[in-house]
């Protein structure tokens, strides 16, 4: 749909339709408790904020809206998610605040203007907003769209994004787009001592032996051992809701493909896992860091699970170098 100009008192404005992938956990945030959060959004921008609906582990947003409205929308989601991060921190021994991250989803067909020649737009936008953007090299599955991922303050995101919606609206998409829909989340499937459970409610319960197979020929095919204690995490069925706290240790030259690059990877764990996950500095002599993971049985099952499938993806791409890309 072609945009529909309109004056403003800022000269010619325009409405744009703008989309965003977001966790389940960033997408709770926003919404707020019963719809309260996203509705003072809606009132005070001036935006339609729409969130896509389903049972999927990522979700879209749109923002719809003159342009002034979208960024004032971006605003308070730069700031509502900075807010996170803070309270998010109020129980870590941390000192360093990680940077707000949002990641738009673009049409293929524009990435390459939003990158530019040699890479110099998207230079120029990281030098002059001092945010990080990141172009994904990939698709997102089944469609013609790529994640554009903006990380830094929450007014360094903004500017950002006024360069990014300049970009498109001074190069439309080309051909028809298909546009990403995220799948719905299968039941996770935990695995703990040789066995598969599902969690059902505050209930782990055993899975078919198949999959619990298939499991231990994955872990027979990477380098790499299961990490920390090989005590189940589920006893019985009963998966206690105490908090409680689970320890591993992991090689110093390893580490880096656990937090990622500026701490996606460890971030999409705590989220996906719902497990507060704490890395210790390097100490001087060591060649290994403690990882400490706080959160009932199953969540720190659930996060344990999700590092050792990190360690298995980053052997496969050693085991086949053609399938590596920078993560």
């Amino acid at each position: 749909m072609e945009p529909i100009k309109v004056q403003s008192e800022g000269g010619l404005n325009v409405t744009l339709t703008i989309r965003l992938l977001m966790h389940g956990k960033e997408v709770g945030s926003i919404i707020g408790k019963k719809g309260e959060t996203v509705k003072k959004m809606r009132e005070d921008s001036g935006a339609r904020i729409n969130i896509s609906e389903g049972n999927c582990p990522e979700r879209i947003v749109t923002i719809t809206g003159p342009t002034d409205a979208i960024f004032k929308a971006f605003a308070m989601i730069a700031y509502k998610f900075e807010e996170d991060i803070i309270n998010s921190m109020s129980n870590s021994p941390a000192t360093s605040k990680p940077p707000v991250t949002l990641r738009l989803v673009v049409p293929a067909s524009q990435c390459g203007s939003l990158i530019g020649k040699g890479g110099s737009k998207i230079k120029e936008m990281r030098e002059s907003t001092g945010a990080q953007v990141q172009v994904a090299g990939d698709m997102l599955p089944n469609s013609t769209e790529r994640a554009v991922t903006i990380s830094g303050a929450p007014e360094a995101i903004i500017q950002c994004v006024k360069q990014i919606c300049v970009v498109m609206l001074e190069s439309p998409p080309k051909g028809a787009t298909i546009p990403y829909r995220p799948k719905p989340a299968s039941t996770p499937v935990i695995f703990s001592g040789g066995q598969g459970y599902t969690i059902q409610g505050q209930y782990a319960i055993p899975h078919p032996d198949q999959l619990s197979k298939l499991h231990q020929l994955a872990m027979q095919q990477t380098p790499f051992n299961p990490l920390g204690q090989t005590t189940p995490a589920f006893p019985g069925l009963d998966a206690s809701n105490q908090a409680s706290t689970h320890e591993l240790t992991i090689p110093n030259d390893l580490i880096g493909c656990i937090i990622g690059r500026q701490g996606t990877k460890i971030n999409e764990i705590r989220q996906m896992s719902g497990a507060q996950i704490k890395i210790a500095n390097a100490m001087e002599g060591s060649s290994e860091r403690q990882i400490t993971i706080t959160g009932t049985p199953a969540n720190i099952s659930l996060a344990q699970y999700l590092i050792n499938a990190r360690f298995r993806d980053v052997a496969a791409m050693w085991n086949d170098p053609s399938s590596m890309t920078t993560s």
